[in-house]
């Protein structure tokens, strides 16, 4: 009873305290020396005249100390209404140095994850934390048995100089990586399927050997992911594994428990009363397709998109969508997805973060929602797909919060930007010597999505240069600006007695007229200067001169490719007229080309690709050489570009019609065992034939072929490509290419 008692005293006692309040009639700050008087009543929050107890005095000291400013804190309210507010300042640091690191790159990597930064007040606290931020940082390095240690060095005028004290010790190698459990797949194939790879003598420049929590996190999710789209409704990744082998090396195990594999029973369709079935007749096929299919989380996510698409023509701007499964026995679900109609929402404001390059126009360009539309959250996931189409960024996120209503949405973007600039060098060797080929791109020119692009290419005696600049969205529209700029040059005197020199300047837009159907108008003027001397052709000296040309071309191209960079599904149409408005020598270009793509799965991705074109002259005058169709080495593998058709002495000199069928069976991450790296296989055929300026020239209308094998390998310093190519059919006059590879890198 005297505990009880006693406990109810003091109870009473601080809530009399606590209770207890006076009138706030001045503040009085001391001992700081850098932040100034104002701001530190600012950060108590308190304010002349307010009512003060010493419950709000705790809050008080809790807002001051948590600013991270000072190390001390001391308050004072005396009976007649004055608070005295005594800091001691933590100190500032002045500087940050790692000791124990060489590599500069890793330095800065480092620097990046601290919470403490140089001119920042230092904290002990803080500093804790980024003794394990460091250690994080360094073991996704593969420095995994690293130690980390700190020293402060004071300074005058309240200043320290943090030192951090780094053992890297050995690196931390995965050097075995195992699936155990219920796994259903070989090992092999689902090594190829996550990022984290084993440490074998060529990866040595690969950081995915090393061991990385975060990634291990990841591969788990693309694991679960795998077996989801293979009929796995109830897969589980049980745990994972890291076991120490020996002083630098880790084996890494997988428990997977696959289950069953379950199939599509039924589907059905809830709709609102007031709507009209026959508007989402398209589903119906779809159920009808999937229905007795293995279970595929894609399958789902091809449903609901399908039900987006509908749900955006029709306009039903304010609905959303929900499905529920039932499990059946024999493994079969059946699925119920629900249409409902939702509360009128918009949207009050779209912010964007995280890009400090790219203009704000050049992201809001790509919006196809803005502030005080109805808020569709279709619309929305596509905003962040076209954002992501610009290819400007490793990641795009959009955030959805209330706005200042609950009719009211805020929507925050926030986009990581990637490395836009992009230099390249490939070459070719074959049986007449080499070419040489450089670029230097830039994708985000001057933080505006703008594409300016250098190429160059030298080939025996010839050299070409190029100048592109493309505005994808010119003075903030949807529709796109090209403009170019070549020079070709054909030094030949001595060895087939001409020289040509071309200059070409073009200007142009792109924009999409419809849905998938674009259009791109140009307008393109060329010079051309030929000269010859007496080890000339007839033919070259019967067109020697200087050429001048205006010409208007357009294209028109369909576009119904499921994925634009990677396509499994789906064709692209393409068709080309090139017309004279003023020419020396007047002539029409056509041009046709139809791509086709297909999978059987995911492991194997095919095309067709079949191209055509024709030029003819509008007069009795013949097509000049440097107009006339030349079969470049993308159409035709195996040959040098341009090398093939009729010839005129030892020079090719085109021809007026063109023909090629490409065939490419790709086999995405083929070898697993390096995982960045598609295997492709490829059959080229292709025809190069007339001449219509001199009947004496064979055209040599003969189909020419080839077969090879394509490596792409996707390496952390940029991509790396080799072809091998082997002719099949071919002309004694033909010149073969058989290896080309081409290295790019990102800056």
């Amino acid at each position: 009873m005297s505990k009880l008692i006693f406990k109810t005293l003091i109870l009473f006692l601080v809530l009399i305290n606590y209770s207890y309040s006076q009138k706030l009639n001045s503040i009085i700050v001391e001992g700081n020396e850098r932040i100034s008087d104002e701001t530190i009543v600012v950060f108590s929050g308190l304010k002349i005249d307010d009512e003060i107890n010493e419950k709000e005095l705790n809050e008080v000291y809790i807002d001051l100390y948590n600013t991270n400013f000072f190390k001390e804190i001391e308050l004072n309210l005396s009976n007649n209404g004055v608070l005295q507010i005594v800091v001691l300042e933590n100190p500032i640091i002045q500087s940050i140095t790692f000791d124990g690191i060489k590599n500069k790159s890793l330095i800065e990597s480092l620097r990046k994850i601290l919470l403490n930064k140089e001119r920042a007040a230092f904290t002990e606290k803080q500093t804790e934390k980024d003794l394990i931020n460091i250690l994080n940082g360094l073991r996704s390095s593969g420095y995994y048995f690293a130690e980390v240690q700190y020293e402060v060095n004071k300074n005058q005028n309240n200043t320290v100089d943090l030192i951090y004290n780094i053992d890297q010790g050995k690196k931390a190698y995965i050097k075995k990586i195992k699936f155990i459990g219920d796994k259903f797949y070989k090992d092999r194939k689902l090594r190829s399927i996550i990022t984290s790879e084993e440490n074998k003598f060529w990866k040595f420049i690969s950081s995915k050997k090393f061991i990385d929590k975060k990634r291990i996190e990841l591969d788990t999710r693309l694991l679960k992911s795998y077996y989801l789209n293979q009929g796995f409704y109830d897969v589980k990744i049980n745990s994972t594994h890291i076991n120490l082998l020996d002083d630098e090396s880790f084996e890494l195990t997988f428990d997977i428990n696959s289950g069953n594999v379950f199939y599509f029973n039924d589907f059905s369709l809830i709709l609102p009363p007031d709507y009209e079935t026959s508007n989402f007749d398209s589903l119906n096929k779809i159920f009808a397709s999937f229905k007795g299919k293995k279970y595929s989380i894609n399958k789902i996510e091809e449903i609901t998109e399908e039900i987006d698409r509908i749900s955006l023509e029709e306009q039903f701007e304010f609905t959303s969508s929900t499905f529920t499964e039932k499990i059946l026995d024999n493994n079969k679900i059946d699925f119920a997805f629900k249409i409902q109609e939702t509360k009128k929402t918009y949207i009050e404001r779209i912010n964007i973060f995280g890009n400090s390059i790219t203009n704000e126009a050049t992201i809001r360009n790509k919006f196809i929602i803005d502030e005080g539309d109805p808020y569709n959250e279709i619309l929305k996931n596509k905003t962040v797909n076209n954002i992501k189409s610009a290819n400007l960024f490793d990641n795009v996120v959009a955030k959805v919060e209330d706005g200042s209503s609950e009719n009211y949405k805020i929507i925050n973007i926030e986009v990581v930007e990637k490395a836009t600039g992009e230099i390249s060098i490939g070459a070719g060797y074959g049986t007449q010597g080499g070419s040489i080929g450089f670029s230097i791109r830039e994708n985000n020119f001057l933080g505006q999505g703008i594409n300016i692009i250098n190429e160059f290419s030298i080939k025996g005696d010839s050299f070409t240069g190029t100048f592109r600049h493309n505005n994808p969205h010119y003075k903030n529209s949807n529709r796109a600006l090209n403009t170019t700029v070549s020079l070709t040059r054909n030094d030949k005197l001595t060895t087939s007695g001409f020289e040509n020199k071309i200059l070409n300047t073009g200007i142009g837009t792109f924009f999409e007229q419809y849905k998938d159907l674009s259009v791109s108008p140009n307008l393109d003027f060329s010079y051309e200067k030929l000269t010859t001397n007496s080890n000339a052709s007839s033919f070259y000296k019967k067109q020697k001169g200087d050429y001048t040309d205006l010409s208007f071309n357009y294209g028109v191209s369909f576009d119904k490719r499921d994925n634009k960079f990677r396509p499994q599904e789906g064709f692209r149409t393409v068709f080309n007229q090139d017309l004279p408005i003023y020419s020396d020598n007047p002539s029409v270009a056509n041009t046709f080309n139809y791509v086709k793509y297909f999978s059987f799965n995911e492991n194997i991705l095919n095309s067709i690709d079949f191209y055509a074109k024709a030029i003819n002259s509008i007069t009795d005058d013949d097509v000049r050489v440097s107009k006339r169709i030349f079969l470049p080495s993308r159409r035709l593998r195996g040959f040098e570009s341009g090398k093939v058709g009729p010839k005129d002495g030892d020079e090719h000199i085109g021809g007026n019609y063109a023909t090629s069928v490409n065939f490419i069976t790709q086999f995405p991450k083929f070898l697993p065992e390096l995982q960045n790296t598609d295997l492709n296989f490829f059959v080229d055929a292709a025809n190069l034939w007339g001449v219509d300026y001199d009947d004496t020239i064979k055209d040599a209308s003969k189909i020419r072929s080839s077969v090879g094998l394509a490596i792409d390998w996707f390496t952390p310093i940029g991509p790396l490509n080799f072809s091998f190519s082997q002719p099949i059919t071919k002309l004694n006059t033909d010149v073969k290419e058989t290896f080309r590879f081409n290295i790019g890198t990102s800056f």
